[in-house]
């Protein structure tokens, strides 16, 4: 994983999130547009969040110690769980608030510098854009920049609601702007809800998947005096790393010596091959089923 990008594309992101809070913000109070407070709002929790997650992904960094023997790795995903949280409790909930009563008095509602707010609207889009378009790119996502990259799709989709609202202001149809605002809200509940329920899982010790399994135990049993693999689990400790741990069976009375070298060739071939962050080996003897001559 390039985790020094995804650091780099958060803290890019970061600054954009600054700059298009400053122009929704007063682009709102020009125009009284609800969606362009709904942006407002979505971006100054981004702002929030995107530190938080930046932090964290720093944090992740710690090598191993006494208290975290297997690292920080999982801070991430602690980090993007708090971020789904804040994304349905505080923007969500918001705008819900002030967007449904909107709709019973949307007629009463007198919008301004509507040309304006169209501007913001397609600055923000294409602002937002590029630390998508690079987060795209890195094709190995730490959970922080994979939480990072949802927020600016949601982004994306939003300033595209908030867009249609304005036009269908525009276009006289003053209701399009509270509706704007609650697809806004409702984005960001569905997407908060699948980050919280995907980082919950690696918080619970999310397994890597069957064909990690399959190849680990494959790379096992290619070593010579490997026998049998039983007892295999994994589970990720981080973004991309993994514990696992296994019992390899080895030819019934082969010195402790020579054991003890066959479970280090596993432990290296797993490390160079299947990037097993930990992983621990017992060495166990063959079922009498199993006995082939001893290695010498």
């Amino acid at each position: 994983m390039n985790e020094s990008a995804d650091i780099k594309g958060i803290r890019t992101t970061l600054v954009i999130y600054v700059v298009i809070f400053g122009m929704k913000l007063a682009v709102y109070f020009m125009s009284g547009v609800l969606a362009m407070l709904a942006e407002a709002l979505h971006t100054l929790s981004d702002i929030f969040v995107s530190g938080f997650l930046l932090v964290a992904m720093l944090y992740s960094r710690k090598k191993a110690d006494e208290l975290h023997m297997f690292g920080y790795g999982r801070a991430q995903n602690v980090a993007a769980l708090v971020a789904a949280t804040l994304f349905i409790s505080f923007t969500s909930y918001k705008l819900y608030e002030e967007a449904i009563p909107r709709l019973f008095q949307a007629e009463e509602v007198a919008y301004e510098n509507l040309a304006w707010v169209l501007g913001v609207i397609i600055v923000s889009m294409v602002i937002a854009a590029a630390p998508l378009v690079q987060l795209l790119r890195n094709k190995e996502r730490g959970a922080a920049a994979k939480a990072q990259m949802l927020e600016l799709v949601n982004d994306e989709l939003g300033l595209l609601a908030a867009l249609f609202g304005t036009l269908g202001i525009m276009w006289g149809y003053p209701l399009a702007d509270p509706l704007a605002a609650i697809l806004v809200a409702t984005l960001i509940t569905v997407n908060a809800i699948g980050l919280f329920r995907e980082n919950l899982s690696f918080l619970l010790g999310r397994s890597p998947g069957s064909e990690f399994l399959a190849k680990v135990k494959s790379l096992a049993l290619s070593v010579p005096g490997v026998l049998g693999v039983h007892d295999l689990r994994a589970e990720y400790i981080g973004p991309n790393t993994v514990h696992a741990g296994m019992h390899i069976e080895v030819q019934r009375g082969l010195p402790i010596e020579k054991a003890n070298s066959i479970a280090e060739e596993v432990l290296q071939r797993l490390h160079d091959d299947a990037d097993s962050g930990y992983c621990v080996i017992h060495v166990d003897p063959a079922p009498p089923q199993q006995e082939t001559p001893m290695i010498e």
